[in-house]
């Protein structure tokens, strides 16, 4: 296989050269051995500002959460880290006109929507931390990480963020795609839908597991294989589903195009999935949401053109490891998640505005994704349909991991219908006996459409 990812070859080189004037600005362009300074002065590791903001609610990052809880073993639920935090505001439908600015209109559209759904904001705890191997690398791809693709793939980046400074919506969303979760992990969960009229159903279950080679210690960028992450879900529930199982290996160039696969029991066969994206509907969630919002992003993104709106102060889901340890009827309750059971905070996000490129169709005409400065996740987004309507509110609680070191924002993730009132909540291991496993280094092999075929026909 060739390595694409330290430096390009002359057909490709000149390919990047014929398609620059479509490429953002910035494309081919790290930032200045100035610029990066920053990183080890006022900025984290991460590229995020170290202070915190004018008044004080923001409080400066001090090197986020990095010691596992007393008496933890892997697999373990995390525990609430904060118990004794009380709500300093309550935001609702009655009060949200005064904290308009710091409201994302999917937030204040379920407010208007449900008069009984607020948010409890908690005092803001950046726990936001990475091994130093991963502050390591992002300082070095600050200066050598490239756009390529057309804004769609990177280049020269290798174990960390590949545009801690970034300088648009390319580099910011591709960042959110690099995101630091971990390099092997394996979580039991559960899908929950919660229908307009107010009835739960558990819609799939099952193991969902990753590699990430782009961040294996073990992995050097001259045998690493342009392949940044493989995942693969089975689903044991409910018996309609049990067997099913998808597979996707994500790359970083178009010299390493995806692969997606799966595995529909009726078929008994591996088959490749091009439908596995974009705006179709996800069986995973019953349909209730896209392929695409998987994760709060999963796929290719070339559907859209990408502006960096830039960054703004917004209350947030965050450190919801309470909410991941509540019973389940007392978490997804009809209408909305239980404003009771999910913890907010006001931090610092990067808005990265989306609108349909010319030639291109999606179902969701506009979207606008919320990016954490601290991790670079989406945590927030929201979509319109082809009317201009606000359409849809995704979310992730993101779960706090100390043990890893990391904030996760691919578990306890879903979304809001706000036409037809339906909701979902993803990758969830409420009343489960195992949460995020940290595993030993998984075998490539284990990855593989081959290896999906025996599972799934033992």
């Amino acid at each position: 296989m060739k390595h694409a990812l330290l430096r390009l070859n002359v057909p490709a080189l000149a390919s990047a050269w014929a398609c620059a004037a479509l490429l953002p600005l910035s494309a081919g362009a790290a930032v200045s051995a100035e610029e990066a300074a920053k990183l080890k002065t006022t900025l984290t590791p991460m590229g995020a500002e170290r202070a915190g903001n004018k008044d004080g609610s923001i409080p400066p990052w001090e090197g986020g959460l990095t010691k596992a809880p007393a008496g933890y073993k892997n697999g373990d639920p995390r525990p609430d880290l904060f118990p004794a935090d009380k709500p300093v505001l309550q935001i609702s439908a009655k009060n949200m006109a005064q904290h308009d600015a710091r409201l994302s209109d999917g937030v204040k559209a379920l407010m208007k929507k449900h008069p009984d759904f607020r948010i409890d904001v908690y005092p803001t705890r950046r726990t936001a931390a990475a091994p130093q191997y991963v502050y390591d690398n992002t300082f070095k791809n600050a200066t050598r990480a490239k756009v390529v693709d057309n804004g769609l793939g990177i280049e020269g980046a290798f174990g960390g963020i590949p545009f801690p400074i970034p300088k648009d919506g390319y580099e910011a969303i591709l960042n959110h795609r690099l995101a630091w979760l971990g390099v092997n992990t394996q979580t039991p969960m559960r899908v929950w839908v919660m229908t307009a009229d107010g009835k739960r159903t558990m819609a799939s279950g099952g193991n969902q597991t990753f590699r990430r080679q782009y961040y294996d210690p073990d992995v050097t960028p001259d045998k690493f294989d342009g392949y940044y992450a493989l995942g693969k879900f089975a689903a044991t529930e409910p018996g309609s589903k049990a067997g099913e199982a998808i597979l996707a290996h994500d790359g970083m160039t178009s010299a390493t195009p995806r692969g997606l696969w799966q595995y529909l029991v009726g078929q008994r066969r591996v088959r490749k999935a091009p439908s596995v994206g974009y705006d179709t509907p996800d069986a995973v969630t019953s349909g209730i949401g896209l392929f695409d919002e998987a994760f709060n992003l999963f796929g290719p993104i070339d559907k859209h053109e990408l502006k960096l709106v830039g960054k703004k102060e917004l209350y947030i889901p965050y450190n919801n490891n309470r909410a991941a340890l509540a019973k389940v009827a007392d978490l997804v309750k009809p209408g909305t998640l239980s404003p009771d059971a999910v913890r907010w905070e006001l931090h610092r996000v990067w808005e990265v505005e989306a609108t349909l490129a010319a030639g291109k169709r999606h179902v969701a005409a506009k979207r606008k994704y919320y990016l954490d400065e601290d991790t670079w996740q989406i945590i927030l987004f929201d979509g319109w349909d082809a009317k201009g309507e606000l359409w849809r509110t995704n979310y992730t609680l993101t779960l706090t991991a100390p043990d890893i070191p990391a904030v996760l924002g691919n578990v306890f993730w879903g979304g809001y219908d706000l036409q037809t009132g339906a909701y979902y909540l993803n990758m969830a291991t409420n009343e489960l006996p195992v949460q995020v496993k940290v595993l030993p280094k998984l075998d490539r092999a284990f990855f593989s459409p081959e290896e999906l075929a025996n599972e799934s026909t033992r």
